[in-house]
């Protein structure tokens, strides 16, 4: 991802107009990775986001909602005894790299004023956030730990000296002239690209590629030219946050001139990011926190599987039932030919328009009749297993259906939506209920399904899991509301607020079910729709499970796009 120090430099120039001066009036560290603090500035409160997830680290301000752990983690109780009440006063980029520092006013114990400084480092899977006491220099306390073991260049626990990473030999763009530049590019070396990265503190390969392709085959001059107006576009804070959709997704804060394609333009840098980063890392976070939940539906799914196979082979093995039938009944009319002891019999097979003669094994065992009788056992067995793994079959398909619809469920489900379906796996006996903790335990939460709002402005309500499913259907729908869902395919049970819909809301809608299923990157989605009162939940059903009847079908083609400008404001 392109979060480079350019990129560093739009959105601290950003966050200074923003917050500063701001006041933090709380800290929270909904996951491992991440920090949110709520700062209020000029009357406004605004969320600021801190990530070093290894692959969307970055900061910016968000308007996303992050659910919190009943209990802080140690860190974040750190952060609130030094930093809560404290007011930001400074914003500053080391030079061109992707390292940032928050000054902060704050008072101590005794009520002193004590300064301190929040430092991000921006670097992959090595970023990491510190809380520094500027007075002695020292670190606080860390989001990540690094010990003189895993690095010995410097130390990154409580106590310990706060030094910067080690500097690679690189010049600060803004700090060079044309003269320098082509002094430090060998034009005739080829790579340019990785020259550039190499030479240029601050660029990323993917503005490095940019520069390369604006400058074409051309002269040096070219060269300088270009990177004169990238460097006149930095110094004077000229930048276009855009993001670029043509193949793999891309941002940035400079004109990207080489990219073809969809390209989203937006009002600040702090919108960019977080319109960019928003889906992927909830995609992520729903991802660790459903990790158990996805192994226990492949776990489930692959004995499911097992069950199938097994049932196959018994039911192959059925197939033979009648044939033991007809052995029995031969042996039967022919008993008078068998002598106690005999291992076999060549009889006249009357089932055989030829009259031809069959041998049939015996138990030499048994008698004549026994052996008959036991071709006759076989038969019974053999016709009444048919039944029995028929009935087992359907249950296992039914399963496997199921478990894909919960599959499909995580996957687009949110981190709220995560526990509702846990819970809904504990209820259908797949996981062990959770012992009450507490005598006062709150009921249940009623579900809460996603609202989305048509062009022509009509309600419509999606829900993302099975407990969902089934309130927007059976509580909230009234009988002549229209019902849709994604034909054949796992999907979410999407309703329209309205008895006699326009032509548009319903494709909008049908689009938002084909979104919410399992063909959502798919095009010409079939999707059913019906009114509430032809839909129906047998009894005994699982969770979700309808029948519908009287049901008109759309073809669509989901749009990301569409669907969250149709999201409605929470």
């Amino acid at each position: 991802m392109p979060f480079d120090g350019i990129v560093t430099r739009a959105v601290t120039e950003e966050l200074k107009e923003e917050i500063l001066p701001g006041k933090i009036t709380k800290i929270h560290q909904p996951t491992e990775t991440e920090l949110v603090f709520t700062v209020r500035s000029r009357g406004k409160k605004r969320t600021l986001l801190f990530s070093i997830h290894p692959t969307y680290a970055r900061f910016h301000l968000t308007d996303d909602v992050y659910q919190n752990p009943k209990e802080p983690p140690m860190f974040c109780m750190v952060l609130r005894k030094h930093l809560s009440g404290a007011i930001i006063e400074e914003i500053e980029q080391y030079g061109m790299e992707r390292i940032i520092t928050f000054s902060v006013r704050t008072r101590n114990e005794i009520g002193d004023i004590s300064y301190k400084s929040l430092v991000m480092e921006l670097m992959g899977k090595h970023s990491n956030v510190m809380l520094v006491d500027k007075d002695k220099g020292q670190i606080v306390d860390s989001l990540k730990h690094i010990s003189m073991a895993q690095n010995r260049h410097r130390t990154i626990l409580p106590g310990h000296e706060y030094k910067l990473p080690p500097m690679q030999d690189k010049w600060n763009p803004l700090e060079m002239d044309s003269g320098q530049l082509t002094r430090k590019l060998d034009f005739n070396a080829g790579k340019l690209e990785k020259q550039i990265v190499g030479t240029l503190v601050g660029f990323s390969p993917f503005i490095a590629r940019e520069l390369t392709n604006r400058a074409g085959l051309g002269s040096t001059q070219n060269y300088v030219e270009e990177f004169k107006q990238m460097q006149d576009q930095m110094n004077r804070h000229q930048y276009e946050p855009a993001i670029y959709r043509n193949g793999k997704e891309d941002f940035h804060v400079l004109p990207i001139l080489s990219r073809d394609g969809e390209k989203e333009t937006f009002s600040s840098v702090n919108r960019m990011l977080d319109s960019f980063y928003s889906r992927k890392a909830e995609r992520d976070r729903v991802k660790q926190q459903a990790k158990d939940l996805y192994r226990f539906i492949k776990n489930e799914k692959d004995k499911n599987h097992r069950k199938l196979k097994k049932h196959k082979q018994t039911l192959k093995k059925a197939e033979d039932a009648d044939r033991y039938q007809k052995l029995g009944e031969l042996l039967t009319a022919h008993l008078h030919l068998v002598k106690n002891g005999d291992s076999s019999v060549k009889v006249v097979d009357y089932y055989d328009p030829e009259q031809k003669e069959l041998t049939i094994e015996l138990n030499p065992n048994k008698t004549p009749s026994e052996n008959a009788q036991t071709y006759y056992k076989t038969y019974q067995k053999l016709k009444n297993s048919k039944r029995a793994v028929e009935v087992e079959m359907d249950k296992a398909q039914e399963e496997l259906e199921y478990l894909d619809q919960l599959m499909q469920q995580i996957d687009v489900a949110s981190t709220e939506d995560i526990e509702e379906i846990r819970e809904e796996l504990r209820e259908e006996g797949y996981l062990s209920k959770q012992k009450n903790r507490s005598k006062n335990k709150n009921k249940p939460k009623k579900p809460n399904p996603e609202k989305y709002e048509s062009t022509d402005g009509t309600a419509i309500l999606v829900g993302k899991n099975n407990k969902q499913n089934e309130y927007v259907t059976t509580k909230l729908a009234h009988r002549d509301d229209i019902w849709l869902h994604t034909k054949d395919i796992p999907g979410s049970h999407v309703i329209i607020r309205s008895s006699d819909p326009s032509e548009e809301t319903l494709l909008e809608a049908a689009e938002i079910a084909a979104y919410f299923s399992k063909s959502q990157a798919s095009s010409s989605v079939p999707v059913d729709y019906t009114k509430i009162r032809h839909v129906k939940k047998p009894n005994g059903a699982k969770p979700g499970f309808v029948t519908y009847d009287h049901q008109k079908t759309l073809y669509v083609t989901p749009r990301e796009k569409t669907i969250q400008s149709l999201r409605a404001d929470s």
